[in-house]
Order: structure tokens, then sequence, then C-alpha cells
């Protein structure tokens, strides 16, 4: 069949809604993928921070086979031993004293939306207002592409799920100003990651907490990018040294496995009770297994010094590598193993230097290419991660001066 493009409106068998890469990995190794004809990939994308432990980690391949030897799938109708000891390990390490499982972000932000509004409703004076932020991303549902607002997100999708108020981002006085007695919640990610690796800065979290507090609006953190030990601490609003209402979580929670988590306090949980919520797959067996496995790694608290110390090390290198390319890269921005290199040059352009680099990096708005590498990457992978993003600069140059 003939490429679907404009001139030739045949449309392929996957839907075309991905600007794909022509790059077909058929393997993966540790923080290493391998291309259908044998090139090997320095992956620091990490299936966009999913990857968390990296490709074919010995622990979850075991995790995942035992579980599929013994039990794939019951639904939610019966008790799921796997399901409850992840549950039990989410509400031991954090503040929830409850968890439901999804298989994705974008799940867990349709029950966080839900939450906090029926939260209100028991509670007799209904609030429906939920304050969101520009840069934002909450997934693709419509409810997630609502409370986003982008134009570039919701063009197209209307009518959309009314309620939401969009604020600029850092902006102070605006949040202020709109945290009336009507606003159910506020909803924002610690370190925004499709919006271009834009951390709040602790100060400005614990702000929103007290300013929370003081109206009554429940706080709702989207760590579906950030959590999961990826900035040193298991989740990144723990830096802040504060706690929220609602946490949205995916991505690495599950290793590589669809697995999605809202984790909740008793309080704003107390309204979603039996049939107000559900998934056929949510905390199936198989993805229970792999989170648990993934969840005890991640939340020792060697291995997350591990993670401060390697997001150190490439922070330091990847400050040297901007110094070198000064016409290529503005700066280094993020935390952890978050960051993100905000360009002078086209972003794609360094993406794509990179594939030719054997590299691979994600991009992201505001011109910035997100470095999210596998929390397992070992000093000499970063060493040559960088290498090789240097000899993708120094492409990106010569193609600019050519």
């Amino acid at each position: 069949m003939a490429l679907y493009s404009e001139d030739n409106p045949m449309i392929p068998s996957v839907l075309p809604t991905y600007n794909r890469a022509p790059l077909a990995f058929v393997k993966g190794e540790g923080a290493w993928l391998i291309e259908a004809d044998g090139r090997r990939f320095l992956d620091l994308g990490a299936g966009i921070a999913v990857n968390a432990l990296g490709h074919a980690h010995p622990a979850l391949v075991a995790a995942l086979t035992e579980q599929a030897n013994a039990l794939w799938h019951v639904s939610n109708l019966y008790q799921i031993p796997a399901q409850q000891a992840l549950a039990d390990a989410l509400v031991e390490a954090t503040f929830a004293d409850t968890v439901f499982f999804t298989n994705s972000g974008t799940e867990a932000a349709e029950l966080a939306i839900k939450m906090a509004r029926k939260y209100w409703y028991e509670a007799g004076t209904p609030r429906e207002k939920i304050i969101t932020f520009e840069g934002s991303f909450h997934g693709r549902s419509t409810g997630a592409i609502a409370a986003a607002g982008s134009e570039k997100m919701v063009k197209g999708f209307g009518p959309l799920m009314p309620g939401f108020v969009h604020l600029p981002w850092g902006d102070h006085d605006a949040l202020r100003a709109a945290m009336g007695v009507d606003v159910a919640a506020v909803m924002i990610e610690p370190i925004q990651g499709e919006g271009g690796i834009r951390p709040l800065p602790d100060q400005c979290l614990k702000g929103l907490r007290d300013l929370c507090d003081e109206t009554g609006a429940l706080l709702i953190l989207d760590e579906v990018q950030c959590g999961m030990g990826r900035t040193g601490r298991l989740f990144a609003h723990e830096w802040a040294g504060v706690e929220p209402d609602i946490m949205m979580v995916a991505k690495g929670i599950g290793g590589g496995f669809p697995l999605g988590a809202v984790l909740a306090t008793e309080k704003a949980a107390q309204g979603m009770v039996v049939g107000t919520h559900g998934s056929t797959y949510g905390g199936n067996p198989l993805a229970c297994a792999v989170g648990l496995a993934v969840t005890k790694i991640v939340s020792d608290p060697a291995f997350l010094a591990e993670v401060t110390r390697k997001a150190g090390l490439l922070r330091q290198k990847l400050e040297g590598l901007v110094a070198s390319h000064s016409d290529v890269f503005e700066g280094v921005r993020g935390t952890g193993l978050m960051l993100g290199l905000k360009c002078h040059a086209p972003n794609a352009d360094v993406v794509q230097a990179g594939f030719t680099e054997e590299v691979i990096t994600v991009p992201a708005a505001d011109n910035v290419v997100r470095l999210l590498p596998p929390l397992t990457l070992t000093d000499d992978e970063i060493a040559e991660a960088v290498r090789r993003l240097d000899r993708a600069a120094s492409k990106v140059e010569a193609d600019a001066a050519a």
C-alpha cells in the first residue's frame, strides 16, 4: 500500500495521528534500544519517562513472567492480591490513604476531576471550577484537553467539558484573584513536562498549598511524568515539604507496562463510593505485579540518592555542552533526571541530529529538548550520552552554516 500523504489520501491501517521518526526498535537492553538494522541507540527518552528502570530490567521481567504464568485478568468484580499489595505499598510510602488503579495518566486525570467535584457535591456546597495553568498537559481525553485548554489541544473537539479556569503560568496575582469560594480544586504539574520542563519553585508550591487551605479547594498534583523517583524523591512535591489531596500517577510506575493510579486522602476520596467509578483493566494482576516491583526499587532511599547523584553529574556535563554550543543551546532546566535543553536552534533539528548520532531525546514546548533517561543510567552512559549530544549539536551548527 502506498504511504499516506496529502497527494495520496488513502489512509494507512494505523491511524496517522503521530509524526513518527523512521526508526523501528526491536529490542531494548537497559538504557539502549536496538534498531531493526542493528544500530544501538542510547535512550534518553525512556518511552517519555515510562521506562524508569530501563528496558528489560530483570526484576520486572521476573515479576511479569511469574504473574503471567499464574493469572492475567479477572476484573474488579473480585479481590486482586497484587493490586492490594501495590496499594498498600503506595499508601505506606506517600500521603495517601487510598488508591484507585487505572491504565494511564489520562484515565487518572479523569478520575481526579470526578473525585474533586464529587467531594464538593457530597459536602452539600457544589463547587465545579478547577483551576489549571497555561502550558499544562493532563492527557488526551475530552476532559483532559479541556483542563489544558490550549488551542493545539482543543481545536476542533468542542464542545468542551466546562468548569476549567486557565491561568498564566507563574502569575501569582491572577491565581489569588481566581481563588474564590466556587473553586473545587487546583490541578498542576510540579514540573511541566510537555510544557517545556518548567519546575514550579518550592516556595510557589508551598504558597499554593496554603492558598488551597485558606479557601478549602483541593490540591491535585499531576505527577504522571515527574513522579516515581525521577527527581530524586519518590514524588516531586516532596522537595517542597507539602502534600496534595489528590495525585495522578502513571508512566514510570509501570516501568513500561500500562499502569496509572490516583492517590488520595480519605477526606478527598470520601465521595467515591461503590458504583461511582470503575475500570475493566485498571489494577489488573499483570500491571500490579510489575508496578509493585518498580515501587519497591524506586522507593529505596539508596536508589533515590543515586538518582540525585547521577542527575548532578549529568547536569554538570550538560552545562559544559551548552557552553560549547551557545548557538544551539540557551541553557539547562529541570530537576533530577527530568531535564530540558532550552534551544536557540529549532528543537526538532536537535532531536533529528540526535537520531543521526544514535541518541534518543524528546521534544517539548518552549523550544526545549527533553532528557528523561532511565533512572538506572550509569556514569559511563552519562558520559557517552553527552558525547553523542555534542556531536549532534556540531551537526546542527554545520547544517546551519551550510
